[in-house]
């Protein structure tokens, strides 16, 4: 999705990002793509495939609200997933943030309380306030420890793993710190007093919750720097294998009902992408593009498997994008019920 800079205020925009969340995180949503349709100011920050708290680290201090409305979306959107207890760790202080306070929580299955227990738990790696003297700390700011055996001296690396417990977790991996980690333990049983007693899980894939025990897990933010990367930057094999294109110039929605019928026109997927435009619509982002342009497309139905009208007979001249997100998810949640492949 890309996003217009029409909002007056910080609290607005912030409000915006907020409503935008909340439809991720109801709908199961795993990737949030934002992207850049040439209407607004030249961004700052798409050339980089940071996370926005990496750039943050780096010295990008100013609000982009106004310059770079788009980075302004993806840097709350990253903070709103993230479980509260691991935001102060890996999001310092920045203007952006400074009403995200506000703003409604997600609850995701991944932003667990410090009193329930899962078998997978996110965290975000520590530095070791206790280096004892059969330890090395390597450049990075992991421990390693030395654990004799009978056939001499065996060298183990271990990090330590905030994960929202009173007690740090041990993993065996080195990490540096301030590294967002996916933890898995041994059991799906809550050990004797999981609280406070020294624990130990392994790292695992963010995708191993979702993939190993069915559990929805957040979603990742991406920043593209055009319509066509949105695709060309795809982190999954085959990419997206069902594409809409949402317009009012699409055909109604309502056409797709039958989905479950043989004569459906939704193939099964893996992998479903939904793009909305901005005020000016996806036309605007395809003129805008110079990769399509040299591929001869000017029309942007052609970049899609359907091209839809989400709100047929709309009573405003303009669906806002926060608007759009709500009425796409809700309209093609059928879709994902019966034509997804569960991976």
């Amino acid at each position: 999705l890309t996003v217009s800079p029409s909002a007056q205020s910080q609290d607005l925009k912030a409000t915006l990002a907020g409503q935008i969340a909340r439809a991720l995180a109801v709908f199961c949503v795993d990737e949030v793509v934002i992207f850049d349709d040439g209407q607004g100011n030249p961004p700052t920050h798409h050339g980089s495939s940071q996370q926005p708290q990496q750039q943050n680290r780096q010295g990008d201090s100013g609000y982009s609200g106004y310059s770079d409305p788009n980075y302004f979306l993806t840097h709350l959107l990253a903070y709103l997933e993230t479980p509260p207890h691991l935001r102060m760790h890996l999001f310092p202080l920045h203007p952006n943030l400074r009403t995200a306070g506000t703003l409604p929580s997600l609850d995701m299955p991944h932003h667990l309380r410090a009193n329930e227990w899962c078998r997978y738990r996110e965290g975000v790696s520590i530095e070791d306030p206790q280096r004892g003297d059969n330890e090395v700390v390597d450049e990075q700011g992991s421990k390693k420890k030395k654990r004799r055996k009978d056939s001499g001296s065996e060298e183990v690396t271990t990090s330590l793993v905030n994960a929202g417990l009173k007690t740090p977790v041990s993993i065996p991996d080195a990490l540096p710190p301030h590294t967002r980690v996916t933890l898995k333990f041994p059991t799906s049983t809550p050990p004797t007093d999981f609280q406070t007693a020294p624990l130990t899980a392994k790292a695992v894939a963010p995708s191993a919750p979702r993939e190993e025990a069915g559990y929805y897990w957040g979603y990742a933010v991406r920043a593209a720097s055009s319509l066509s990367n949105v695709f060309t930057e795809c982190a999954y094999d085959g990419g997206y294998d069902l594409t809409f294109g949402t317009s009012e110039r699409g055909v109604p929605l309502s056409t797709l009902a039958a989905i479950a019928s043989k004569e459906s026109p939704v193939p099964e997927f893996k992998h479903k992408l939904i793009v909305f435009g901005g005020v000016g619509g996806l036309e605007v982002a395809v003129k805008a593009d110079p990769e399509l342009a040299g591929m001869g497309v000017t029309q942007p139905e052609k970049l899609f498997d359907h091209w839809v009208n989400l709100c047929p007979s709309q009573g405003s001249r303009t669906i806002r994008t926060e608007e759009a997100v709500w009425l796409g998810l809700m309209g093609l949640r059928d879709v994902v019920l019966v034509r997804g492949i569960k991976l």
